[in-house]
């Protein structure tokens, strides 16, 4: 397993492991939701630093950082459990003294995760986009 920055052959591949895995962790946000913003997020990721776990020359997983702010942390299902995810955290911990990210509130395995790696719930907002209630959530070295 290898982490290293995306590079432009793996924006599809990134995008489908986005797609498909938002429509499997968050089944409590109607699916035409992601299918609607997947262009927008497809465009706003050369503006994003984006690490991927290739295994194989194959993505099975990616974090996107937007300065010190984790946009998420995606690992393909069959893949979960395997400390890709530490990983992916790792690196962006590397390269920053604090990261801040949001995770739905009922997203329990990411709520989870997070607070193993050490992330403290700073707040509880609604994301305006979805209705959701969200923790904003910090880590800081």
């Amino acid at each position: 397993m290898q982490i290293r920055k995306m590079e432009v052959k793996d924006i599809e591949d990134v995008m489908q492991l986005w797609l498909q895995t938002n429509l499997k962790t968050h089944s409590f946000i109607p699916e035409h939701y992601w299918h609607d913003n997947f262009n927008e997020v497809k465009s706003a990721l050369s503006e994003a630093e984006i690490y991927v776990a290739d295994q194989n020359k194959k993505i099975v997983g990616f974090i996107g950082l937007v300065n010190n702010y984790i946009a998420g942390i995606f690992v393909s299902e069959h893949m979960q459990l395997h400390g890709i995810g530490k990983q992916l955290l790792n690196t962006a911990k590397e390269r920053y003294i604090a990261l801040q990210l949001h995770v739905y509130k009922k997203n329990l395995k990411a709520i989870e995760f997070y607070q193993k790696q050490n992330f403290k719930i700073v707040e509880t907002p609604i994301d305006i986009h979805t209705g959701e209630e969200e923790l904003f959530m910090e880590w800081k070295k």
